[in-house]
């Protein structure tokens, strides 16, 4: 029987600093650790990037134990990392590190961009790992925007983007280590789709832009609550455009383990946190220049 999800919480999406760096941080939030197994979301932009203005220019810098995701709506990155991987990512585009026992990477408009000038926008993820694969071999995987499968509702207001996970026979091509589903939407005002969530998910909506309405009852609007989270319960999200809107989806099967977290590492115990510390100070998470 296909039920709708109760609605858990309904957050604002609060400005918070993070160095020069001034973005937004649905999660966690007050109330709110986690929605096991996504760990933290950060909105940043849109910034109008140009030459006298470039501050989303993260330098090398150490992971482990979880997975970041970048998702870009706007603009353009250069990503490069410890693996020797150094990859455009263009609007549109995903990147999707698995950090494991640790990697060395860095973002940033590139110099075509800063000095051409536009805007940047883009969420960045932190997804969990579970006890036994946090100090798996590191990967990178990246996906343009024409490679990501797409759903339309029948009147096509509504693009849903597959970036991992399934929906009506749909499958994302990322490989995930736990059960998880990431989708993006881009909705016209009136558009409206069902979405189907494995009830023992745990799962968010998260708006960017516009406003919708969620199960018919609650209403996500762009400088107000702009995220929700679900209960354990149905199997069904339904979302109606009320302007044109651009929203992230999030699911996945909790992990259900506890999580210590020290800056860019997250682990199980203190000590993994201290280990993961040492190990960066002496090269073994590999070298970026």
């Amino acid at each position: 029987m296909k039920t709708y999800k109760t609605i858990q919480h309904k957050v604002t999406s609060p400005l918070v600093n993070m160095g020069p760096i001034r973005l937004r941080q649905p999660l966690p939030t007050q109330g709110i650790e986690n929605v096991d197994p996504f760990l933290l979301l950060h909105h940043y932009g849109p910034y109008a990037i140009s030459e006298f203005n470039n501050p989303f220019d993260l330098g090398p810098h150490p992971h482990r134990g979880f997975e970041p995701i970048t998702l870009l709506f706007k603009g353009e990155q250069l990503h490069r990392d410890s693996l020797g991987n150094e990859m455009l990512v263009k609007a549109g585009d995903v990147q999707w590190t698995t950090a494991g026992r640790g990697i060395i990477h860095a973002e940033g408009p590139t110099k075509e961009f800063v000095k051409k000038g536009g805007d940047l926008e883009g969420i960045q993820l932190w997804l969990n790992l579970p006890a036994k694969d946090k100090m798996m071999t590191p990967n990178y995987q990246h996906l343009s925007e024409k490679q990501i499968p797409k759903l339309f509702s029948n009147d096509k207001k509504v693009q849903l983007n597959i970036i991992a996970g399934n929906q009506n026979k749909e499958s994302g091509l990322i490989k995930t280590q736990t059960d998880v589903n990431v989708f993006t939407a881009f909705v016209e005002n009136e558009g409206k789709m069902e979405i189907e969530i494995p009830q023992n998910h745990q799962s968010l909506i998260y708006l960017l832009e516009g406003e919708i309405l969620v199960n018919n009852s609650e209403t996500l609007q762009k400088g107000d609550n702009q995220m929700v989270t679900f209960n354990q319960d149905g199997n069904l999200i339904s979302i109606k455009a009320q302007k044109n809107s651009t929203l992230l989806i999030l699911s996945g099967e909790p992990i259900k383990e506890k999580v210590t977290q020290y800056g860019p590492y997250v682990m199980n115990t203190q000590t993994e946190i201290l280990e993961a510390m040492r190990d960066y100070q002496a090269g073994k998470m590999g070298y970026l220049y």
